[in-house]
């Protein structure tokens, strides 16, 4: 078995095994020994953000508490970081004894981060996902293929749709973004030749997430002329400068031109 596969393997035990599994993509959701945590739980909305927070910076160094409470509440006090995070820790461990560390929220002084060693989180796992899934596109195309599909399995829409006017939340939401149309793209472009019209619905996902997204109109251009649908293909380029003019007011890439070209010299 290659190195790839066994990462592709842990990454599925590790959500099949993990105590605590977060869901942000699409909505935000949290199963406690693979039992779904209803809302009520919560208590409090201050409490959600603050997991959320510490989702969206699990990456960074332990924050300080100062700093996570300037970006979360203008109007937030030390009381309100104290009972959100009693919050967190009570959802995650509700049957944890009072003087026990809390085993998923990492405290070192007056800093905090989440223990990611301990959690499943789908874009955590869809990243990674598609690390594998680059490294393997032209290695092997059996493992890119598993990886891609993997990655976007997981993805069930946008990062934390109930914060999209938190500026905490826009550098995740961002990356990921750009995360997914890459694999759908890598993906439509690694079964282009067998699977076209796989190719083209792949394609039409990224253009759901993006409509300028040129990259997905030339993957479709491409499979409706292998499908011998010429056409489609040639639509497909006119809602692409459609789309294009609209937005920006800008025309499509010269290889997007270049393309239109050869489609259009068939005979």
């Amino acid at each position: 078995m290659s190195e790839l596969q066994e990462r592709i393997n842990k990454l599925k035990l590790f959500k099949e095994r993990a105590p605590i599994r977060i869901q942000t993509l699409g909505q935000f959701r949290l199963w406690r020994n693979n039992i779904k945590v209803k809302s009520k739980e919560w208590s409090r909305d201050k409490t959600v953000q603050l997991l959320q927070y510490l989702v969206s910076n699990r990456n960074r160094n332990a924050l300080h508490k100062e700093k996570i409470m300037d970006h979360l509440w203008e109007d937030g006090d030390d009381r309100d970081f104290k009972v959100a995070l009693h919050g967190i820790n009570k959802v995650l461990e509700p049957k944890r004894a009072s003087r026990v560390e809390p085993k998923y929220i990492i405290r070192q002084g007056v800093t905090y981060k989440l223990n990611n060693e301990e959690i499943w989180i789908d874009v955590e796992a869809l990243e990674k996902y598609i690390i594998i899934g680059n490294e393997a596109f032209e290695l092997n195309n059996k493992i890119s293929k598993e990886a891609y599909k993997n990655a976007i399995e997981i993805y069930q829409g946008i990062y934390l749709p109930n914060r999209v006017y938190e500026d905490w939340s826009t550098e995740e939401r961002e990356k990921i973004q750009i995360l997914i149309l890459g694999a759908y793209i890598t993906l439509a472009e690694i079964l282009l030749a067998e699977k076209p019209i796989e190719s083209i619905r792949l394609a039409q996902s990224a253009l759901f997430i993006d409509p300028t997204w040129e990259d997905a109109y030339r993957i479709q251009m491409q499979a409706y002329i292998l499908k011998g649908n010429r056409p489609q293909a040639i639509k497909t380029y006119q809602k692409c400068v459609a789309v294009l003019e609209e937005e920006y007011g800008i025309e499509p890439l010269p290889e997007t031109k270049k393309l239109i070209k050869e489609i259009e010299e068939i005979n």
